[in-house]
């Protein structure tokens, strides 16, 4: 069990960090399957921060953020889903960023 009591599982041979990721997965899929979305994909990665070097000269790995889930709506819209439990600082960070940088608003489920 992880620090935030989340229990990773694994349904269909892939494995999810929490049984509340696998449920929205689940029903993501027959959203998929019934027409109601397309596209779907899980963890879909975003640059909030380039890489970048410092004054010194020490290189800074680019930072990313983790979509749990991206699909497109009826409308052919983006939607980028995340099964939230915890809200994290760093997660509220990246969640601002994303939003800031990309104009994308991270539907949390």
């Amino acid at each position: 069990m992880s620090k935030y009591g989340n229990e990773p599982i694994v349904i269909d041979g892939i494995r999810f960090q929490s049984k509340k990721e696998a449920h929205r997965w689940q029903e993501l899929r027959l959203l998929e399957r019934a027409g109601e979305i397309s596209v779907l994909q899980r963890q879909v990665p975003y640059v909030v921060c380039e890489k970048c070097t410092t004054r010194t000269g020490k290189t800074q790995a680019a930072r990313k953020y983790i979509a749990d889930f991206v699909y497109k709506d009826k409308q052919g819209r983006t939607v980028v889903e995340d099964a939230k439990g915890y809200r994290t600082d760093v997660y509220k960070l990246k969640k601002a960023l994303m939003l800031w940088l990309h104009g994308i608003e991270i539907k949390e489920v």
